[in-house]
Formats: C-alpha cells, sequence, structure tokens
C-alpha cells in the first residue's frame, strides 16, 4: 500500500477501530449489491464514473456467474440489487437474470438509459418480476440532451418513460445535473411533471471517473446552484403528494463531506462486468488494491477477509483530523477515492471538509471551474466524451 500508518495495514480479521468493525464476527452484512452487468453503453456521457480504461476490461461475467454472485449475496442478507452498467439493456440474458434475482427474493431496480428498450420489453420486465426502473434523462431539451449524450436518445427517452409508467412501473427519472444544464431546472422539473412522474432524482454530478477528467467544465458555480436548489424547493413544496423530488447538493460546496457508501465495506457491494468485487464503484483506482474477483473467491471471503473491504473499516486507519473529530462517527472522514484523487492518499480527510488540511484544493477548483466558465466559447476546454476511442486514447493503450 501506499498509504502510511501501521494502523493502515492490520490484517483481515485483526480489530480495527472504536465500532469493531475488522472482528470478523461484528461486520455488518451487505445490504446492497451493484451489479454493474456491462460497461458496454451507446452513450457517450462526459460525466460517466465508469473507469476510464473502461476499453481494456474485457471478460464479463457469464449469465451463470452472474447468477452464482447473486446467490451468494443474498445467502449473506443482501436485499436490494441494482442492475447498472454502461448500460444494462446490452446484455442479452438481462430478462433471466431479473427472473432468478426475483427468484432469490431481491428487490430489483434497473438503471438505465433506456436505449435499447421498447414498450413489450418493459412488461417482459415487469412479468419476470423487475421491481424498479430508472430512466435517466441528460437535460429537458432535445439538443443539449443529444449533445451530452453523443447520440440522438432523447424523443426515445420520453416514449420509454411512457412504457415504463404504462407498464405499471412508478416513474422514476434521473437528470445529472452539472454546469451544462443546471440552468435548465426549472424546465427539467416541467418535463418531469408533463410525463406524470412519480420520482426525480436531480444527481448532482459527481466528480469520479470521466466527471473528474472534465470537471472544469462541469462543475457548476455556486450561483447557478442556490439558484437551481430554491427553484427545486420550490416545486417539492407544489409536488407535494404528486411527485417526490431529490435534490442532492454537490458535496464540493458543503463544509462537512457525506457518509460515502455508508462506510467502507459496511452496506455496499459493487461487482463490476470482469468479477473485480469493490466497495465502490470508484475503487479500483486507489493504489494498494488487491481487487479480489468472484470467480477466485466466495463474497463471504471477499467481504469478510479481503484487504480491500477492511482497508477502511472502522477508524483505527484515520489520520488527524479525522481520528479525533467527534463527527467521524457520521460520515466516516468521507470519500476515500476523493480524498486518493485530490491529495495523493486515500487516507487522508475528504478536502471537502473544512476541517481537512488540504480544503485548498476544493476551493481551488471552484476557481479553476468559474475561470474556465468564463472563458469565450472558441477558446474554452472541449468536454471528453466517454467512448471506447477516448479510453484508450487517455489510457494510453
Amino acid at each position: 500500500m501506499t498509504t502510511t500508518g501501521s494502523e493502515q495495514n492490520k490484517a483481515p480479521g485483526s480489530t480495527g477501530g472504536e465500532m469493531g468493525l475488522n472482528a470478523r464476527n461484528n461486520i455488518r452484512q451487505p445490504l446492497w449489491l451493484l451489479a454493474e452487468l456491462t460497461y458496454a453503453c451507446p452513450l457517450q456521457c462526459p460525466y460517466c464514473s465508469n473507469p476510464m480504461d473502461f476499453a481494456n476490461i474485457k471478460s464479463e461475467l457469464t449469465t451463470e456467474e452472474w447468477i452464482n454472485v447473486f446467490k451468494q449475496a443474498r445467502a449473506m442478507g443482501a436485499t436490494q440489487l441494482g442492475l447498472s452498467g454502461g448500460e444494462p439493456l446490452a446484455r442479452p440474458d438481462i430478462i433471466e437474470l431479473i427472473q432468478e434475482a426475483r427468484n432469490l427474493g431481491f428487490y430489483t431496480n434497473l438503471i438505465t438509459s433506456g436505449i435499447g428498450l421498447d414498450a413489450s420489453k418493459a412488461q417482459a420486465f415487469k412479468d419476470a418480476g423487475l421491481d424498479h426502473i430508472q430512466v435517466s434523462f441528460q437535460a429537458s431539451s432535445e439538443d443539449l440532451n443529444n449533445l451530452i449524450a453523443g447520440t440522438d436518445a432523447f424523443q426515445h427517452k420520453i416514449e420509454m418513460a411512457k412504457a415504463v409508467k404504462a407498464a405499471g412501473y412508478p416513474m422514476v427519472l434521473c437528470f445529472v445535473t452539472h454546469r451544462q444544464n443546471i440552468d435548465q431546472i426549472e424546465d427539467i422539473l416541467d418535463l418531469a411533471i408533463n410525463l406524470d412522474a412519480d420520482y426525480v432524482e436531480l444527481a448532482t454530478t459527481q466528480y469520479y471517473g470521466w466527471a473528474m477528467h472534465n470537471r472544469d467544465q462541469l462543475l457548476p458555480m455556486k450561483e447557478q446552484l442556490e439558484r437551481a436548489e430554491a427553484i427545486a424547493h420550490r416545486y417539492q413544496e407544489e409536488q407535494k403528494g404528486n411527485m417526490k423530488i431529490y435534490y442532492v447538493v454537490p458535496d464540493y460546496y458543503e463544509e462537512r463531506p457525506k457518509a460515502c457508501m455508508n462506510g467502507w465495506g459496511n452496506v455496499f457491494l459493487t461487482v463490476t462486468p470482469d468479477g473485480t468485487a469493490l466497495p465502490c464503484h470508484a475503487a479500483r483506482d486507489l493504489p494498494g488494491m488487491e481487487l479480489p474477483n468472484v470467480r477466485d473467491l466466495s463474497i463471504r471471503e471477499i467481504w469478510e477477509d479481503s484487504n480491500d473491504f477492511n482497508r477502511f473499516r472502522g477508524f483505527d486507519w484515520m489520520k488527524e483530523p479525522c481520528r479525533s473529530c467527534d463527527e467521524r462517527f457520521k460520515d466516516f472522514g468521507g470519500c476515500r477515492c476523493q480524498a486518493y484523487m485530490l491529495t495523493g492518499d486515500p487516507a487522508m480527510a475528504d478536502p471537502v471538509c473544512s476541517k481537512s488540511p488540504d480544503h485548498h484544493l476544493i476551493l481551488e477548483a471552484i476557481e479553476r471551474g468559474r475561470e474556465e466558465a468564463a472563458k469565450p466559447a472558441q477558446e474554452a476546454k472541449p468536454l471528453v466524451f466517454r467512448n471506447p476511442k477516448n479510453s484508450k486514447e487517455i489510457c494510453g493503450s
């Protein structure tokens, strides 16, 4: 490992932290399994959280291997299953996977762009036992949606949102917001109302993967966020009883970090298309990770015994100021991946926290974003879109 501190490198199963989360019999069961079925995707969103080198990651799990993952996670107590990607509809076995998940007793959520979906397939998913479909949009206007998506997708998304509703699902829409579309927030919510949405998530871009690469072009300005938040709160009041609106404030503008994944190795288990098991979807990039694979080890061995999942459990790994901060019980020191991306050390305090000695890095990032936004269009840095060509060029392969 590249991080420092003797407590960081304790062997799996040793007692860690004041909550004893490294003690084998005190490790909580995974409750949420995120199955990233494939990195294949028809869209090219520049804020995608998939790894930058996704084009080099081959050998997807087979249908049988995914079903085995589901069975093992369910036996350990996992109840929620997210089917994600890339675009999960790119998997030809998606209905079979849904059926098996239903048979095992999972509550299943399909997270999709809507591309590859049609009305008959939406009904087939319902018949197979799928509980929930979330359809993502890139903007409220066709031109901007298609520009960000990198393909002509908007009208199809509209039709698929309607098809999801017609199949008897609650309509759940997700809009990832950033500097390029956040000024459309009122139009976004009007679109959701017109589509008779039941739930709308205004999900501020989180800066991992491709979003981190494009951060200067995506990070909204504070005045944009304040305006958007005021509009979102107004619509929340107006739509009470009709549509639930979730507005997620970006942590770059917060004073304290979020409790990332509700604590490392505490609730969430991610399995990537090639079978790598991760405590969160971005953890692959951290130095010192051993990256256990479900083809080699059982889910229980990975969750309870692997160095990766025990690495940041408990509190003994923490450095100051987190180590003696009362808020560590609420935020667990923030995001380990964000700490690494910004400071080079995943054991540091998340720089989002105003108590962090590296908080200036957040302020500098905000200022760079403001400077980029002020440039004339012809001088602005172009967005880099998520596609196999760019993946190979950026990652030098």
